[in-house]
């Protein structure tokens, strides 16, 4: 169970720095521009660097906690944050009609929520 936990934290971590990354980095218009991505010409420039920016700190927050064990009960934390941001996402790409995108965040939010439902139950960290 905590491999599989690893394995989803990691993932999660991947997920949220290239996204992260991608928005406070590529400038909005190109992001418009992108499949998935039209929400983005409705939104100001500092709402979607504010998003990356969270992106990249769940990505730090998924991660860092458990392997440095410094204050570990950020992982799940961190992944309940997730668990609403994704709410939020697939809130988005309803009004978008964007049904692909809405089922690829219901899948991390799956995989968020099975962190920390892991983290704070089975096999929690740090102890």
């Amino acid at each position: 169970m905590n491999m599989a936990l690893w394995i989803a934290a990691g993932l999660l971590a991947a997920v949220a720095l290239a996204g992260g990354v991608t928005k406070t980095f590529v400038p909005k218009e190109k992001l418009a521009a992108t499949n998935g991505g039209e929400w983005t010409a409705d939104a100001s420039v500092g709402f979607v660097k504010t998003l990356g920016i969270l992106e990249i700190l769940a990505a730090v927050g998924l991660i860092l906690p458990a392997v440095l064990d410094i204050a570990p009960v950020l992982v799940p934390v961190t992944a309940l944050c997730w668990v609403l941001l994704m709410v939020g996402a697939m809130i988005t790409h309803l009004r978008y009609n964007e049904a692909k995108f809405i089922v690829v965040n219901l899948l991390y939010l799956a995989v968020a929520a099975f962190v920390a439902w892991g983290r704070l139950g089975p096999e929690p960290l740090g102890g």
